[in-house]
């Protein structure tokens, strides 16, 4: 993907920095960076840039300011990809994120993601390329919380469904199962009709619908 315009919000300055290095080494332009989420606002207003990536906790109150301030981005320009980082598992926020509409791509991961700097680096060019990308340990707690009719998955096409909420592609899945992409599309076929819902005709609508019905 070409190199991509981002403003990163952060507010521990080590980390911030590394990321800043981290997406310059994939040949990105960090074009603002900044620690807190009023700069956030105020810097993707100036730039205009391709993703935003943020911290969901930041100051002055260190709860949700940083999710609450991409909301508002995204509700001014709905084409606006978002990619939010977070210390541990908030399902309330995921959820929050996954419902707050727009058009551009979306993701939730854990901080402790960044730490494998190339899964990382993917993750942000499948949200600004308009995908949704969420954290496999965030699928595997709804997965655990929802056994019915989840019950019903065999163990393949729970591999499936993951990779499918991570923002894979059909064929990335293939690569990464080493199955054919024939094998993929039967599987989803599969687990959308076990969990009544329509096959849908785009990645992010279809990763959509299965959290929308995983959080019900």
């Amino acid at each position: 993907m070409p190199g991509l315009r981002i403003v990163l919000a952060e507010d521990a300055v080590l980390l911030r920095e590394g990321l800043v290095g981290l997406l310059d080494r994939f040949g990105h332009q960090v074009v603002a960076s900044v620690g807190d989420a009023e700069a956030l606002v105020a810097a993707v207003r100036e730039h205009e840039p391709d993703i935003v990536v943020a911290d969901v906790r930041m100051p002055p109150g260190y709860s949700d300011e940083g999710l609450r301030a991409a909301l508002a981005l995204r509700a001014e320009r709905p084409g606006l990809a978002v990619l939010v980082l977070s210390q541990y598992v908030e399902q309330t926020y995921a959820a929050e994120l996954l419902d707050g509409g727009g058009s551009g791509g979306i993701g939730y991961l854990l901080k402790d993601r960044v730490g494998d700097v190339s899964e990382f680096a993917g993750a942000v060019e499948r949200v600004a390329a308009g995908h949704t990308v969420v954290d496999p340990e965030v699928v595997r707690q709804l997965l655990g919380r929802r056994r019915d009719p989840l019950a019903r998955l065999t163990p393949r096409e729970r591999e499936v469904l993951a990779l499918v909420a991570e923002g894979r592609s059909n064929a990335a899945i293939a690569r990464t199962l080493v199955v054919t992409e024939a094998a993929v599309s039967k599987h989803i076929a599969g687990i959308l009709a076990k969990l009544d819902l329509p096959p849908a005709g785009d990645d992010h609508r279809r990763v959509l619908a299965v959290l929308a019905y995983l959080r019900g």
